[in-house]
């Protein structure tokens, strides 16, 4: 990914002005949806060391693997709190998937948690809904 793509959160704006500068380490991550839409382009890109590093300590895998899925679009529903003075976070979205060799599509549905320590958002954990489309 180039920082002149178009960023696989679909912000609007560039990779490199959007979640490239998270990934890159720039920039940490200002609020919980930026931080969960810096996570979804993680994912997009195949960036497990990011997801790891960003994910809380208390509830983090030893390791993580991304899979052969192309995400293809992100919708945000819903956010509690998650500012920059908050806390803790709720973010809502589904994320479009499809598997390149099968051609098979379908998206995951969840809600969410952050917390902020020492300045830095965490994704905590989430309740999921995989569907098939």
């Amino acid at each position: 990914m180039h920082d002149n793509d178009r960023c696989p959160c679909l912000s609007g704006d560039t990779y490199g002005a959007c979640c490239g500068r998270y990934h890159s380490g720039a920039a940490a991550a200002p609020t919980a949806e930026a931080l969960m839409r810096s996570r979804y382009s993680a994912f997009a890109t195949g960036n497990d060391a990011y997801l790891l590093a960003t994910w809380a300590p208390h509830t983090r895998l030893a390791a993580i693997e991304t899979g052969d899925e192309q995400w293809r679009r992100l919708d945000v529903h819903r956010t509690e709190r998650g500012g920059p003075f908050d806390s803790t976070g709720v973010v809502e979205f589904t994320a479009f998937y499809r598997y390149p060799a099968t051609g098979e599509r379908g998206s995951l549905h969840e809600t969410s948690r952050f917390v902020r320590e020492g300045g830095r958002w965490y994704y905590v954990d989430g309740a999921r809904e995989a569907r098939d489309r």
